[in-house]
């Protein structure tokens, strides 16, 4: 990868170049002395650091801002686009060519059917599994992306329950489809399991597959007690979707080294990702906070991927309204993360009662602050229409920064 990246990206020729690395000493120069990348640079750079000359950020934007299709058009029909607007409201687009992309949905399904043997892997497979998966899926998120083709490869029957959904439709679709595995995030899973306890009983659900949001313990424990199966908690991020996977509370996570290389570097977590060949990440910083953990002889007989511990970092809460019936429904922060907006640098949301809350926003400088608000204004009305929660009130208040958690190094999307 780094000798690729040398010969083929303008980039990383030269940043590889000012750092002293040649095409004589790339192999011998130990990767702590390539330099880092991180998120700002990746976005001021995106167009010298790939390596197919047919890629153009401003051509990417243009495509995903005008794609009315879901989730999986190809951009010039060859290339996957996951879009991230992270936590700062900014997008940022990860390139993945076919052949990266297969290699990810492999890690994928790995991780989803982690811990089956043999015979209860083609158990499940021959009877085509159904699975619902229940998270923000209205968008080029790259979880539901990879779990449609990975269901679609695995020769499953999928259904998709978009966390935007009106709370009202939830019911209906649990009917629907006599789920034997259910993915999705463990906020909206957890919601699943409150509201639709009838519902869920009537399931034979053989597993749990808790991805896109920090899982706590407590919460899967909680999980699997309501679920009656085992929980399995899949780690990945936009970067690189398949990162790793915990099959149970009593083990570590377990990082997929033959997909990344991930070094911790001053606490913080630097990512090179080994297969996607067309966008290079080499010493990617991701905000996730990591601690690596040494195995022993037994532990590395049975799987010699690195331990881990993932130290919690944004850990979803929803925001739940009542209407003047006394139905419930609820606004799930994820569930408007591709929120961009020109100008919008950061945003939290903060519920002030049971019909109400605050969105604070953070723009640039030199951003027209009115237009900002009253983008922003449309797109949430237009969202809160669609959910059917247009009862709430909301306000939008200018802020002139959003603090991060000091606990987690991270932004909180709602606070108490």
């Amino acid at each position: 990868m780094l000798r690729f990246a040398f010969e083929n990206s303008e980039y990383y020729n030269k940043t590889f170049g000012a750092a002293g690395i040649t095409r004589e000493n790339i192999s011998s120069m130990p990767l702590s002395q390539f330099p880092m990348l991180d998120k700002d640079s990746l976005m001021r750079n995106f167009d010298s650091i790939v390596t197919k000359k047919d890629l153009c950020q401003s051509e990417i934007a243009a495509f995903v801002e005008s794609d009315s299709s879901v989730n999986n058009a190809l951009f010039k029909n060859k290339y996957h686009i996951v879009h991230s607007s992270g936590s700062t409201g900014v997008p940022r687009y990860f390139v993945y060519d076919d052949d990266a992309w297969q290699k990810m949905l492999l890690g994928i399904t790995r991780g989803a059917l982690w811990g089956m043997s043999a015979k209860e892997i083609l158990s499940l497979l021959k009877n085509r599994p159904k699975i619902l998966y229940v998270a923000a899926t209205n968008g080029r998120y790259g979880g539901a992306m990879a779990i449609g083709d990975g269901i679609r490869n695995l020769h499953a029957r999928q259904k998709f329950l978009d966390i935007g959904e009106p709370f009202e439709n939830w019911r209906k679709m649990l009917r629907d489809i006599k789920s034997d595995l259910i993915i999705g995030y463990p906020s909206a899973i957890k919601i699943l399991a409150e509201k639709f306890s009838n519902e869920i009983s009537e399931l034979k659900i053989k597993r749990v597959v808790s991805c896109g949001e920090p899982l706590s313990r407590n919460l899967r424990n909680f999980i699997e007690r309501k679920f009656n199966c085992p929980v399995i908690n899949f780690y990945g991020a936009s970067e690189s979707l398949a990162l790793g996977v915990e099959g149970s509370s009593s083990d570590s996570m377990f990082l997929f080294d033959d997909l990344n290389f991930i070094e911790i570097v001053d606490g913080k977590m630097f990512l090179t990702c080994l297969y996607n060949f067309t966008q290079p990440l080499i010493r990617y910083q991701l905000n996730d906070r990591l601690e690596l953990l040494s195995s022993d002889a037994n532990e590395k007989e049975q799987c010699n991927f690195t331990k881990s511990r993932v130290l919690l970092s944004r850990d979803e809460d929803v925001l739940w309204f009542t209407r003047e019936d006394g139905e419930q429904d609820f606004l799930h922060p994820l569930s408007v993360e591709g929120l961009c907006v020109e100008g919008l640098l950061d945003y939290q949301f903060e519920k002030k009662s049971e019909a109400e809350f605050e969105m604070k926003i953070q723009v640039s400088q030199s951003a027209d602050k009115k237009f900002v608000c009253g983008k922003i204004r449309k797109l949430m009305d237009d969202f809160m229409l669609q959910k059917r929660i247009d009862f709430v009130r909301y306000k939008i208040t200018l802020v002139d920064y959003i603090a991060v958690n000091p606990t987690t190094g991270k932004k909180q999307l709602i606070v108490a």
